[in-house]
């Protein structure tokens, strides 16, 4: 149940997001639904594989790296969805970036 009110609340802030930022572009909330959904198994299934391959990457930027690694995950959620389209990696960046604080900002470290 956790899962689906967190899904449900980050397709929500990804379409308002796509209302804010001019460079990325939602049809519809169940376009943002679906989108949450494949970001999500795509942070689950293919993130940690990513991390795992670019840890000296990752060690050398100081951590920075992971950002490029979160812009790459959103682009490819993005292709894979049919209604969005984000214009560019920078937008990708700026869009994941304000995804993530606000979904960190809504749900935080709650112990449940």
């Amino acid at each position: 149940m956790n899962f689906i009110i967190k899904l449900i609340v980050t397709a929500a802030v990804a379409f308002a997001l796509s209302n804010v930022l001019k460079g990325i572009h939602i049809d519809t909330y169940w376009t943002a639904l679906i989108f949450a959904l494949v970001l999500a198994l795509a942070n689950v299934i293919l993130k940690p594989i990513l991390i795992i391959l670019t840890i000296p990457l990752t060690i050398i930027t100081l951590g920075l790296f992971l950002f490029i690694i979160n812009a790459l995950i959103v682009l490819l959620a993005s292709k894979l969805v049919n209604g969005i389209h984000i214009d560019g990696f920078w937008w990708a960046l700026l869009f994941g970036l304000l995804l993530s604080i606000t979904s960190s900002l809504l749900f935080g470290n709650k112990k449940e």
